[in-house]
C-alpha cells in the first residue's frame, strides 16, 4: 500500500482512497437550479400568452363588449330630478321630525 500525502506513516485505507471532487456536485446543483428556474419562467411564460397574447380582432370585440355592458349599467341608474322633492335632513346628519301635532313644534 501507499503512503499518505501527510507522511504520518498511516497507509491509505479503502475508504480512503475514495477521492470525492466537490466541484462537481456543486457544478450539478447549480445545472439543476438553472433547469427548474428556466422551467418555471416558462410556465410564466405561457401563462402569460393566454392572458395577455390576444389578437387585436380580439381585443377589439373585448372592448366592444366591456363598452356595452358599461351604457347598459348606466343605462339602469337612477337620475336625480330637479323637480323631485329633497330631504336634506339627512345631508346634514338631523333626523326629520316625523311628530305631529303641537309636540312636533320646537319653538
Amino acid at each position: 500500500m501507499r503512503q499518505s500525502w501527510c507522511n504520518s506513516g498511516k497507509t491509505m485505507g479503502s475508504d480512503d482512497e475514495n477521492i470525492v471532487n466537490l466541484a462537481s456536485f456543486r457544478k450539478k446543483r447549480r445545472q439543476s437550479d438553472k433547469l427548474r428556474e428556466k422551467r418555471s419562467k416558462e410556465t410564466q411564460a405561457a401563462a402569460n400568452r393566454i392572458a395577455f397574447g390576444r389578437k387585436g380582432g380580439d381585443k377589439l370585440i373585448a372592448k366592444a363588449l366591456k363598452k356595452r355592458q358599461k351604457n347598459e349599467l348606466d343605462g339602469k341608474q337612477r337620475i336625480k330630478t330637479p323637480d323631485a322633492p329633497e330631504n336634506n335632513a339627512h345631508d346634514n346628519n338631523e333626523k326629520p321630525d316625523t311628530r305631529s301635532g303641537p309636540q312636533g313644534d320646537k319653538t
